[in-house]
């Protein structure tokens, strides 16, 4: 039980419905002052980087988890005194009374490494060779055995095979010697018996195996990299997507050379002064274009209500690496934006992700994503869906390549686009109708709407 003053700071859920977050630094220790709002910690959950506030102003009592531990939500990481003090000996009041109910929650959910464990199961110990099945203690080793006497009656004990082969010799099987392990006849066995020869003195019992070579430890140059955080998150993640949603991919090249020209006319404009301007955004403005015309690929599955889920809004999620693995933060409400206000936040976004401190607000409520492997030198892939959307949009890196243009062979700027689709929702028609838009647009960036009001 807490004393009297001394404030408890459960780790709270800073997403939607995570359950667990590694503490990755402690900003303040025992001793320190704080204040309401002062960042006392930094967290990572299964989406991304957090800083956590102090809700309690006061003297840093003890900390409840160490950098480097995985706690529980609703589990305690820290307490604070806040001065208040007292003697604690007000028996009757309202904090004695949850006092009870928190114990409780601490037991169930303790911190790792801390508190009571979860009954343990134990392995039952392997069986070591030669010893006895009632594990009174080993059986006694056994002993080569000789060959046994020509069996008088009963069946023969041999495998079919050996069994042809002593029809074909013309070999009695009941007159053959065995010399196989619990009386079997083998193979050598009915050919001795066919040239008439006595079993060799050696072949009594099997011959001993070669020592086998000592097995080699490479354990030293080996690395085990713990899966946590948003790395587990992701894996856990595609996995369920990759195995419940039917994944269709279609590729199509495209011829880029306009596009890139626009890029360094975007790059001079005032609008776009201090901002980030690449082929991407125009990718992005092309993709809002083509959701625009067909709103049946900005979709989710419900399965509970086997219902599709029209969205009238875009939240466009950008793909993005980070230390800690990829995550996928969205712009919110992208088809409303205008050229530099798309181009500004699509820079903020993937700095911020880059960064390691992509909030959980920004990874929630994405309804389509384009990943740009084209940074990486890849000209193309079969990208995973997002859970929860129906398309993700895979843009390759542009090439100079021989190309048919006005009649005659030149060098121009190429790039392979990529669609992944949920063919539940999205069939065949619509996703080469999205691509085909999406590549059009990208071939005559000034044909289309991509003008910014």
């Amino acid at each position: 039980m807490a004393h009297s003053g001394i404030q408890e700071f459960r780790l709270p859920d800073v997403g939607e419905g995570l359950v667990d977050a590694e503490i990755l630094q402690w900003y303040v220790q025992p001793g320190d002052r704080v204040e309401v709002n002062q960042m006392i910690c930094e967290i990572e959950t299964a989406k991304a980087a957090v800083e956590l506030p102090s809700p309690y102003a006061g003297t840093v009592h003890e900390l409840l988890a160490e950098a480097g531990a995985t706690v529980e939500v609703g589990s305690p990481i820290i307490r604070v005194d806040d001065g208040s003090g007292g003697d604690g000996g007000d028996g009757g009041s309202s904090a004695s009374s949850e006092a009870a109910p928190d114990a409780g929650e601490e037991k169930e959910k303790p911190l790792v490494g801390y508190g009571e464990k979860a009954a343990s199961t134990k392995r039952r110990p392997r069986r070591r060779p030669g010893a006895a099945a009632n594990g009174s203690g080993p059986a006694p080793a056994a002993e080569p055995q000789a060959a046994p006497a020509k069996a008088a009656q009963g069946p023969v004990l041999t495998k079919p095979p050996v069994r042809k082969l002593a029809k074909d010799l013309g070999v009695d099987l009941r007159a053959v010697e065995p010399t196989g392990e619990g009386g079997l006849v083998t193979r050598e066995d009915v050919r001795r018996a066919a040239e008439g020869a006595a079993p060799a003195e050696a072949s009594a019992a099997p011959e001993a195996p070669a020592p086998a070579a000592p097995a080699v430890d490479r354990s030293a140059l080996e690395e085990r990299i713990p899966v946590k955080g948003v790395r587990k998150r992701t894996a856990a993640a595609m996995v369920g997507s990759a195995f419940t949603a039917p994944h269709v991919t279609e590729f199509l090249q495209v011829d880029v050379t306009r596009t890139m020209k626009a890029v360094r006319r975007l790059r001079e404009r005032p609008e776009f002064a201090g901002t980030k301007v690449s082929p991407l955004l125009l990718v992005a403005r092309a993709l809002l274009t083509a959701v625009r015309r067909h709103p049946e690929i900005n979709a989710s599955w419900d399965e509970q209500a086997q219902e599709i889920v029209l969205k009238k809004y875009v939240n466009l999620g950008i793909a993005a690496a980070t230390e800690r693995g990829l995550v996928v933060p969205n712009v919110k409400d992208a088809h409303a934006k205008p050229l530099p206000e798309l181009a500004r936040d699509l820079q903020a976004l993937t700095e911020t992700a880059r960064a390691g401190r992509t909030s959980p607000a920004d990874m929630t409520g994405g309804t389509i994503t384009i990943t740009n492997v084209g940074v990486f030198g890849v000209d193309a892939g079969t990208p995973i869906l997002n859970p929860g959307e129906a398309a993700i949009l895979a843009f390759g890196q542009i090439r100079d390549m021989p190309w048919a243009h006005k009649g005659r062979m030149k060098l121009r700027k190429v790039t392979t686009l990529s669609l992944s689709f949920d063919h539940r929702l999205v069939d065949g028609e619509l996703g080469s109708k999205v691509l085909r838009d999406v590549g059009a647009m990208l071939e005559d960036p000034e044909g289309v709407a991509l003008a910014w009001g």
